[in-house]
């Protein structure tokens, strides 16, 4: 797995939005999100314009990978081997099939054995 790119998960994303500075050494090497987390970034509860706005800025530099035949197919397998969510899953198969680590603080993730982890340390 390629080591130096990441695909975000949502929360690395929402961190990224709060201007964390424990974010800035991941910002140059975040390439890629599922469209699951465009989804949960963007479909939040009563989000102001102007918060969807910025949302939409920051997602604009990064390539949004759509759910495909074979992420689909890698969602199901990692759902049947492991006790996970769906939109987890689906994360996870993306980022395996495109060859990136995937940045999260979700410890859910590090069962899945697939996958190349870069946990984010709050």
């Amino acid at each position: 797995m390629n080591g130096n790119n990441f695909l975000a998960d949502t929360n690395a994303i929402i961190y990224v939005f709060e201007g964390k500075d424990y974010m800035l050494p991941f910002l140059l090497n975040i390439t890629s999100i599922s469209v699951i987390s465009e989804i949960e970034l963007r479909g939040f509860y009563k989000i102001t314009p102007y918060e969807e706005e910025i949302i939409k800025a920051l997602l604009d530099d990064l390539e949004i990978v759509s759910l495909d035949y074979q992420i689909k197919e890698l969602a199901i397998k990692l759902k049947q081997n492991y006790k996970i969510k769906l939109p987890d899953a689906i994360i996870a198969a993306t980022a395996i099939k495109k060859n990136l680590s995937l940045l999260t603080a979700d410890k859910d993730f590090v069962i899945i054995d697939e996958l190349e982890l870069v946990l984010i340390e709050i």
